[in-house]
């Protein structure tokens, strides 16, 4: 049952959940248990314990999307589909495991491999061994806050039962409903608050875990090193967010590059940061060149796919039917060609949706989308890493984009970077009468082209004059 009708700021967040947490996964793989780097050196160059391929994402993002598949919406049922999606991963899938899950799974599996099954088996080796508050259940609860966004005790209910099918200990049950709650009311209000969840806790527990979120708020990031620890884990990510709160959406690559910058398990610390980052500035906030590289194990899954799953995750909001699912977004019929050239750099061609059925005959390596595709609408022979597809929207309402100045900007730098490393670009929105002269605009003045000179290049090659607030934007914005 529909029980939240969500506006398009609040679906931008949504599909921002499981993108963010993966871009900061993917950067902090190469870093895990390694030598700390300075802050701000992360990049996405694979290796680390995989080893993985540059972009690629950990066992965290991982157990994340099993979640998500399940769909969220099956009632008691859910868990079991869950605890099956976490064995199915464990056996065909995971490139890495945490010790205490790897031996919670395999034995849950050995007793029919149920969610009671696998709740014995962790409770078992939590009174066995006294090392079951890892942070393992933290690193892939946030897309959980999907399933409820409008139940907080709910939201909370989920959170526990998840966590609790590898880690019993109570710390990893309530890191995991704190940062569960935070990631919801990051969807939901767009805001981000961690002490909201505190009421969900039992009362002797909420003491305890204010104290250790006013350590994280005293204390520098790099404090919290030791990080495999579930509070530890949730003090080092809450450190990073809270001491880059003032950055505005700079704050994604600002907070990802701290959680990386304090060393140990820093692929877990960063996916924990983006994940609430991306429920907090949606898709619109996370760097696109970030966005174009991040991939699971298997090539063919990127974002797009991680937003569909994260939107299946909310299908109780009734998004598990909506794009990125469907395989065509283009019209009928369809807008004509343009595919024109940019004086300034011809390598850029401006183009509308109906340019994507020529990419080969133009010679185009690269397509950037500043409208929604669909599954199909890209040719394959465009690169994964080459194909960006930007959340903007074409509207006179200055609240329609979040963070409008921002994005032009992020994706104008993406423009630039895809041209650096050689790429004939394809710069496209629908028709080519907003989105796309916008985006060209910025591009344009980012290379130092003046920006009368610059309009009147653009104008010429989509003929006809350009007007409305993307473009007042484009023109007016700081580069």
């Amino acid at each position: 049952m529909v029980r939240i009708r969500l506006d398009s700021a609040q679906h931008n967040r949504v599909a921002g959940v499981l993108v963010g947490q993966a871009i900061g996964d993917a950067l902090g793989v190469p870093y895990e248990f390694g030598a700390r780097i300075d802050t701000g050196d992360a990049r996405m160059i694979g290796g680390g314990l995989g080893p993985y391929a540059p972009g690629e994402y950990s066992d965290d993002t991982q157990m994340a999307v099993a979640i998500a598949r399940t769909g969220l919406d099956s009632g008691y049922a859910l868990y079991d589909s869950i605890a099956g999606s976490f064995i199915a991963w464990r056996r065909e899938q995971a490139t890495d495991i945490g010790n205490a899950t790897r031996a919670v799974l395999d034995a849950g599996l050995r007793n029919g491999g149920g969610a009671q099954a696998l709740w014995d088996a962790a409770a078992e080796f939590a009174a066995r061994t006294g090392r079951a508050a890892g942070n393992g259940a933290l690193m892939r609860t946030g897309v959980v806050a999907l399933a409820a966004l409008d139940d907080a005790e709910l939201t909370a209910e989920h959170a526990a039962n998840i966590a609790r099918l590898t880690h019993a200990d109570p710390l990893a049950i309530e890191s995991a409903v704190l940062w569960t709650e935070a990631v919801r009311v990051a969807v939901v209000e767009g805001r981000i608050d961690l002490r909201g969840g505190l009421r969900l806790l039992p009362d002797p527990s909420r003491s305890y875990w204010s104290s250790a979120i006013t350590e994280a708020e005293s204390c520098e990031p790099r404090h919290f090193r030791r990080n495999g620890f579930t509070v530890t884990a949730l003090q080092a990510s809450w450190s990073s967010i809270w001491h880059t709160r003032h950055l505005g959406v700079d704050q994604v690559e600002a907070g990802l590059q701290t959680a990386v910058g304090i060393g140990h398990d820093t692929d877990t610390v960063a996916a924990i940061t983006g994940v609430l980052l991306g429920a907090r500035y949606g898709m619109s906030g996370l760097p696109s060149n970030w966005v174009r590289h991040v991939r699971g194990p298997d090539v063919g899954f990127r974002a797009p796919q991680l937003v569909a799953a994260a939107f299946r995750a909310a299908s109780r909001n009734d998004l598990g039917r909506t794009w990125p699912q469907i395989p065509s977004m283009l019209g009928v019929p369809a807008q004509t060609p343009l595919a024109v050239g940019l004086a300034g750099d011809p390598g850029v061609l401006l183009g509308t949706e109906a340019d994507l059925a020529r990419v080969e005959e133009l010679g185009v390596t690269a397509v950037v989308s500043l409208s929604r595709v669909g599954r199909l609408d890209v040719p394959e022979l465009i690169a994964p890493e080459n194909r960006v597809e930007v959340w903007l929207i074409d509207s006179e309402d200055p609240s329609a984009n979040a963070h409008l100045e921002w994005t032009l900007r992020d994706v104008a730098r993406t423009v630039r970077a895809l041209r650096e490393a050689g790429e004939r670009v394809l710069l496209h929105c629908v028709a080519a009468h907003h989105r796309t002269p916008s985006v060209a605009l910025v591009y344009l003045r980012l290379l130092g082209i003046p920006t009368h000179q610059a309009i009147r290049d653009i104008e010429a090659a989509v003929g006809h004059p350009v007007s409305g607030l993307l473009w007042r934007t484009a023109t007016e914005m700081e580069i």
